[in-house]
């Protein structure tokens, strides 16, 4: 036999034993009772099974429809574990979840129905602050509002944003007795003082770090006010000289006015991101335009005073009614209001109508966001002209930093 070039013996072919042979037959199929199969639908939707137990399963359930069924929503389920995925749910999923587990076991301290709102914005905008790198921290951000008769804006960053959402809801925390997260040098008088102390007081620009301090802040107002009561409703929330603004608000009112600021604020930031962001529940919806709705007249009167809007017409006896403006919101969140135009203290009265207004629901918001002019905005208008000026000029004045 010649001699191999490597110089080593030449290769002798493995002998093939019977163990061999039988290595290479498929195994048989597994025999399983539907108990154990039906027991193996978890590891089979997290792909942890073998793959004689795969196939022992993925043939049962061609012939189980209620194994077939559970497999699905097994499927569905693990599909959410996926950390590559977007956490920004569906709204209402939070919401679903806990009547379900209401439904079994009332909660012994359930959160009030007016808090409901700030607790659902604040959900969302912190999922979709959950897949946020450093990049899209610092994304600029340019938030709107207005001023007497123009638009204002001032650009800042994602994390200052935040920054600024933490500011003004100590306002809130404070009146309930937490901690000003900003420290005892922080001025209490209003939002703007506030997010601009914040802002130049800070040695570096924020960062990521604010969300925590953000989000805590959300828990407690929300574990505080649960805990207090329905006489903590109505407790008074200073927001400082707001000029032809309201001052203070209610505590209902005002975490209400927390949960559209934090809603109107998530969406700039979805905005610089370039990443889509939906309006919050009809329900919910509804009462933020309630609540515009209600300080509108209060608005308009602080305008009149400042000169920025007409004269009263026609002044009536405190409680009975005045000349109105009809509000109709169409779409999510819409209905019918009527604005008092020439005093809060009058009734607003659909007898009085001389003006008509009809918005989307979202339009109105942004409107009272100072996100859109108030010549933008009225997709419907009808009666009185200088009414209807003034009521949008005042839905936009609403608006602050």
């Amino acid at each position: 036999m010649p001699e191999p070039e490597d110089g080593l013996p030449p290769r002798i072919p493995a002998q093939r034993g019977a163990a061999d042979a039988r290595d290479e037959l498929p195994a048989a199929p597994l025999a399983l009772t539907h108990k154990v199969l039906k027991s193996l639908l978890g590891a089979w939707a997290l792909a942890a099974c073998s793959p004689q137990e795969t196939e022992a399963v993925e043939a049962h359930l061609t012939t189980c429809a209620a194994c077939a069924d559970e497999a699905l929503r097994l499927r569905d389920a693990v599909g959410l574990l996926h950390t590559d995925r977007n956490l920004d749910l569906d709204p209402l999923l939070r919401s679903r979840v806990l009547q379900g587990c209401l439904a079994g076991r009332p909660a012994r301290i359930p959160v009030p129905e007016w808090a409901a709102p700030y607790d659902a914005e604040t959900a969302r905008l912190d999922a979709l602050l959950n897949d946020f790198g450093d990049a899209e921290w610092h994304a600029p951000v340019r938030l709107k509002w207005f001023e007497s008769e123009q638009p204002v804006s001032r650009r800042t960053t994602v994390a200052g944003v935040i920054a600024h959402l933490l500011s003004v809801d100590a306002l809130v925390a404070m009146a309930l007795g937490l901690e000003d997260p900003l420290g005892e040098a922080a001025p209490s008088a209003g939002p703007t003082e506030r997010t601009e102390h914040f802002w130049r007081s800070s040695h570096f620009p924020p960062t990521r770090r604010i969300r925590e301090p953000w989000r805590d802040q959300g828990h407690d107002l929300i574990r505080t006010v649960s805990f207090a009561g329905r006489g903590v409703a109505e407790l008074a929330v200073p927001y400082g000289a707001r000029g032809d603004k309201h001052s203070s608000l209610p505590l209902q009112d005002s975490l209400l006015d927390r949960a559209f600021e934090c809603w109107v604020h998530a969406g700039d930031i979805a905005e610089a991101v370039d990443y889509p962001y939906d309006p919050p529940a009809a329900a919910h919806l509804h009462t933020m335009i309630d609540l515009a709705a209600r300080l509108l007249p209060g608005t308009l009167a602080g305008r009149r005073r400042a000169g920025l809007a007409a004269p009263a017409r026609h002044l009536v006896r405190a409680g009975t009614p005045g000349r109105s403006l009809r509000l109709e919101i169409e779409g999510v969140g819409g209905g019918n209001w009527y604005i008092a135009l020439d005093s809060p203290a009058a009734i607003a009265s659909p007898d009085r109508a001389v003006a008509h207004i009809a918005l989307d629901g979202v339009e109105f918001c942004r409107l009272a966001a100072g996100h859109i002019s108030p010549e933008e905005a009225a997709a419907g208008q009808d009666g009185d002209r200088e009414a209807i000026r003034d009521v949008l000029f005042a839905a936009a004045s609403m608006s602050r930093l």
